[in-house]
This record gives C-alpha cells, structure tokens and sequence, in this order.
C-alpha cells in the first residue's frame, strides 16, 4: 500500500548512441509502403568497446559510485561506462538482498521503469518511418473514449504535452487495493483514464503521464494487430540480440538472478513487493547491464530509424513536471548533451544515456527508489558524466 501512495502522488512510480553502433541496410518496404518510406534501418548488435577504463579513471568512477550511494543511502547498484576507443568498465556495488547478504553482480536483471517509454516510443517511430501512422494523427483514431482525443496527437502522447488525464487514480488505487496481484492489461489500464477531465489543453504544456505512453501502446497493438510484447519481441528485442531483455507483466516470470527493490523506511530500506503489470507499455521491460549497453548506444543514434525521424525526435523542450531532463523530446530526454531515459519506482531507479559525438553510454542501475528530491540512478548518471568530462576522455 505504501507503493499506492508514491502513484497516487503523480508520476513517481514511472520516472520515471554512435560509435560502437551496427552497420545498417535498408529493409524491404510493407505491402503498399513505398520504398524510401520503409528505408528503416536494419541493426547489428554493437559490440562494448575494446580494453579496460584507464586504472585511475576506473577508481575515479568507483568512488563517485559509492559516495553516491552512501548519500542516498542505496543498498546496491550495477553500472557500466563503456568509451568507444578508450576501453569499458562495469562494476556491481552492494547487496542486492539485504536479508540474505546476497551481493549484486554484473549479470543481474533490472526493471527498467520508464526506460521501457524509449522503447515504445522507437516503436511508434518505426511505424512512422513505414508509412502504418502519422505523429499528426489523432488518438481518436485508434483508442476510442480519451476526452479531447480528436485533437490530441500521437505526437503529443511522444512528448509529454497531450494533457490527457492520469490512469493512476482514486479508481484504479481502488481496484489496485482488492488484488495487489492482478495482472492489468494496456487496455485495462487505459480504461482507468478514459472519459476523465482533461489536465490541460493540448500542446499547452508539458506534464509527464503513465497514460500518455500506455495510450501508444494501444496504438501499436491497433497498427499492428498483435500484442505489445510480440511487436517488441520482433522489432527490437529479437534484432538486437536482447535476449536479457524482457517485457514482464507476471513478477513470477521475473526468473534468474535480480536484485530486491527497496525503499526508505522508519528503520532503514523497505523492500518492496513487485506487480509490473500496472506499468504496462510505460515501464514493465526489465534488462541486464550489457543489454542496456546496446540500448543506449542504438536509441542515442536512432539506428532503427530513418536519419529525418531521429532528428524530429530530438525536437524537444523542458517537462512542466517530471523526471530531471534539460529537455525532453519523443521518448526520449537530453540531459547536457546526454540522451536517453531513466525510470523510478516501487524500489527501483535506471538510468540509460548516450553521448553520440563521442559513442560514450553510461546505464546506472539502483535497488533504492522515492528519496526524498532525488533520483539517485540519474544523479549518479550525472556525476559519472562529470568525471568523464573532467578527466577529459569525452
């Protein structure tokens, strides 16, 4: 019940690259899609870059880890900085159970949060790219019942600015409280924000929703006439090479090695009980360091777009509310000169950047979750990325 009260506060429970990327080749277009509106690229999965960190830097980045996370009182974090032409360097700090002393490794499973927005989001752009929908068009064209969904666009769903009503309120906290259990579908949870007031007029600011990302994930499920996971499995996932990388409605399917998502409590971190199902297509993919590596690098580039779709993606302004970005565009945040995504909630925070001009990823993974004006994930993002830029390797 305590993690009820983190959704019903607004938005916490989701808070929410180049060199080393595969070469590419333009598919096939669809059945009546012209050629140069299916030249989508076709991905290889990019390889870390050779070698080790310099020693030094490797020490550097080691004790800007830990002294974040003894700030923010973090039981345990994965992380890995990986610099095309300067070496890579991951590490596991911690316990990943505190009850069972159990240590975090390199290998875990991490839930992503809203990292999995980037995700959904590519594959909205993808069908862009193919000619299957317009970011112009309405919502009301494929999720029938969103107040004002006659003016409201694919496109402002993307950026946060639709305005659309939460579905994390009094009726599903309510629906939520009878069965913890319960595993929601998108539409289901969709449903919870159907027909209610509208925050604000479309395009008229910028407040980050569940909703806006949960509506998209019905649009691919209408466009494509499959289910969300299937449609991920075969457009990113599977070419990719993410085979650690999952969408995960059953916490019973979470299998293998993770860590124990915690919270702040009276005497210490809380550990927290998980339903990833109520995330839905806004944050329910869970990940391993090394697949994030690969996420970032190909969401930093766009290298399963079209080179015009990444830069409209990149058009971006700052969030009225949400998680720390400098801007925030479709899907996707910058964060000086960083783009990528991070995620919060239920005991968990990520944080998955890419410097493109120089290849540089950065995935910061972390068991402790709603600190108090905090995200400690991002944060350490930012301060890992200090001492990259102070040490001069960037």
């Amino acid at each position: 019940m305590g993690a009820l009260a983190v959704i019903a506060a607004g938005g916490l429970l989701l808070a929410g690259c180049s060199a080393g990327g595969g070469t590419t080749t333009s598919t096939a277009a669809p059945a009546g899609v012209s050629d140069e509106a299916a030249a989508v690229p076709e991905p290889t999965r990019p390889a870390a870059p050779e070698g080790e960190l310099p020693a030094e830097l490797q020490s550097e980045l080691q004790s800007t880890l830990e002294s974040t996370m003894a700030e923010y009182s973090v039981p345990g974090a994965a992380v890995g900085v990986w610099i095309p032409g300067v070496g890579s360097w991951t590490t596991a700090s911690g316990l990943a159970d505190i009850a069972g002393n159990v240590p975090v490794t390199t290998e875990m499973s991490w839930p992503l949060r809203s990292v999995t927005k980037s995700y959904t989001v590519t594959l909205i752009l993808q069908l862009v790219d193919e000619g299957k929908l317009s970011l112009d068009d309405t919502i009301d064209q494929y999720v029938e019942g969103v107040t004002d969904g006659d003016r409201i666009t694919i496109r402002q769903l993307a950026d946060m600015s639709s305005g659309n009503a939460d579905y994390t309120n009094d009726a599903f906290l309510a629906d939520f409280s009878q069965d913890t259990t319960k595993i929601y579908t998108i539409d289901e949870l969709n449903g919870f924000m159907l027909g209610l007031p509208a925050q604000f007029e479309p395009g008229t600011a910028k407040v980050y929703t569940n909703a806006n990302t949960n509506l998209l994930g019905a649009v691919i499920e209408k466009v494509t006439g499959a289910d969300y996971d299937q449609v991920l499995q075969e457009r990113i996932l599977d070419p990719l090479g993410q085979t650690g990388t999952h969408y995960i409605v059953d916490v019973a399917d979470w299998t293998g090695p993770h860590p124990t998502g915690y919270q702040p409590g009276a005497t210490g971190p809380e550990a927290q009980d998980q339903n990833p199902s109520i995330l839905g297509a806004a944050g329910a993919m869970f990940s391993t360091l090394d697949d994030s590596r690969v996420w970032a690098d190909t969401l930093g580039d766009g290298t399963l777009l079209t080179p015009e779709t990444q830069a409209e993606r990149q058009e971006g302004a700052p969030l009225d509310a949400g998680p720390p970005y400098d801007r925030y565009a479709l899907g996707m945040g910058e964060t000086a000169g960083w783009w990528g995504h991070n995620g919060e909630g239920v005991g968990f925070t990520a944080a998955v950047f890419h410097q493109s001009e120089s290849g540089a990823s950065i995935v910061v993974f972390m068991n402790e979750s709603d600190v108090d004006d905090a995200h400690p994930a991002d944060q350490t993002f930012r301060r890992l990325a200090e001492v990259l830029t102070a040490q001069g390797v960037l």
